[in-house]
């Protein structure tokens, strides 16, 4: 237990899975009525901290905390060490995350302190945040774009975080951007003409399967190779190990209505290139406050068999890295806008993007597009 210089507020570790039931629901209620918040879903927030159930905790340390005023939560954060990505980036980082809390400067302190204190005790020499135990976790807080629907893959927050971050002298590391998509009927003509021109050059081709079981029948594993391969050089990236592969395959590509999953092979069937999206579940998140029982299991089941839809969520793409600047990423854009138009999709959501990354926001320039939100990753040093 540690007390902040206010005797009133308390920072507890959480050590139970009662406790940490309540630190879950405590990020969910401290955004009850607000219209753009996305609640997770619970079980799988709650088992993100279960080391038997996240193969992430196998290379990385945490510290879970709650801080408390007059016995009511005030307040959350998760201190990390990601052992993994430190050594792959000779750092010596404590990651925070998973950071919640009314409006108040010493429950904020209080909390961040308390990792602090948890990351000098392991030789860390710098705060980073929010982030997430991988780059496959919420990351970021939110600058821009506070009025606009979060997806179920993006942090949101309130406003009045950032005046807590600046205040105790954190300061920006990088930034993400965000985009919307008004996808046309079908792919524009210049994305077609050079879509015909890498299947002639390189040999590419795009592959389609029905479900995830086919998918891991002839390829296996192997396309999460390939997004682990691309997003290497990307911000915090750790190097997945294969049970963390298999973790994140296993759980979200059986889910997935694979029209919006796209492959590409080269001449040798080896897959090169990936494109992943589905629909919005934002609206059923919401509706059920991210519990599947009673009921929220029946809305989430209807959005992800929707026929007809108006948002969507553009989850990633990724091509490996010796197939990167040859136009790879048009084939995937042709092969997914007919289904744009097929299922009525209005609104395109990307996820988020480095400012500096002039490539990636480049695959969007076809598109008729705005950019909408922006987020932030803060250091400090310890």
């Amino acid at each position: 237990m540690k007390r902040s210089n206010s005797n009133e507020i308390i920072v507890k570790e959480v050590t139970s899975k009662r406790d940490l039931r309540k630190f879950v629901q405590f990020g969910i209620d401290l955004y009850e009525g607000n219209p753009y918040y996305c609640p997770p879903i619970f079980f799988d927030e709650v088992n993100t901290f279960d080391p038997k159930k996240n193969p992430a905790l196998e290379v990385c340390d945490h510290v879970v905390y709650m801080a408390y005023r007059d016995g009511k939560i005030v307040g959350r954060i998760v201190g990390i060490v990601n052992h993994r990505a430190n050594e792959a980036w000779g750092v010596k980082k404590c990651r925070f995350g998973w950071f919640d809390f009314i409006d108040d400067h010493e429950v904020f302190k209080a909390l961040l302190d308390a990792v602090a204190q948890w990351g000098r005790s392991r030789g860390m020499s710098e705060l980073n945040g929010p982030v997430g135990f991988t780059d496959l976790d919420k990351e970021g807080l939110l600058i821009e774009g506070f009025e606009l629907n979060a997806p179920m893959a993006s942090l949101y927050t309130h406003p009045y975080y950032i005046t807590h971050y600046e205040r105790y002298g954190l300061t920006k590391e990088v930034d993400w951007i965000e985009f919307q998509i008004f996808p046309p009927t079908e792919a524009p003509e210049r994305m077609r003409r050079v879509a015909k021109l890498v299947e002639e050059r390189c040999g590419a081709r795009v592959i389609k399967v029905k479900s995830a079981r086919e998918l891991k029948k002839r390829y296996g594993y192997s396309y999460f190779d390939v997004l682990d391969e691309a997003y290497q050089k990307l911000y915090n990236y750790q190097p997945m190990t294969e049970r963390q592969k298999r973790y994140y395959c296993d759980m979200y590509f059986p889910i997935l209505n694979f029209d919006f999953v796209t492959m590409v092979a080269n001449d040798k069937d080896e897959i090169i290139a990936v494109g992943v999206g589905m629909p919005s579940l934002s609206d059923a998140l919401r509706k059920c406050k991210g519990k599947l029982f009673p009921f929220g299991w029946w809305h989430l089941l209807k959005a992800l068999k929707a026929k007809k839809m108006t948002d969507f969520d553009l989850l990633l793409i990724g091509v490996r890295p010796d197939y990167q600047n040859k136009g790879i990423n048009a084939l995937i854009f042709n092969e997914m806008t007919p289904y744009f138009s097929q299922y009525s999709i209005k609104r395109v959501e990307t996820t988020s993007i480095l400012e500096t990354n002039s490539k990636n926001q480049a695959n969007f320039a076809e598109f008729d597009h705005i950019q909408h939100k922006r987020r932030r990753a803060y250091t400090k040093k310890l």
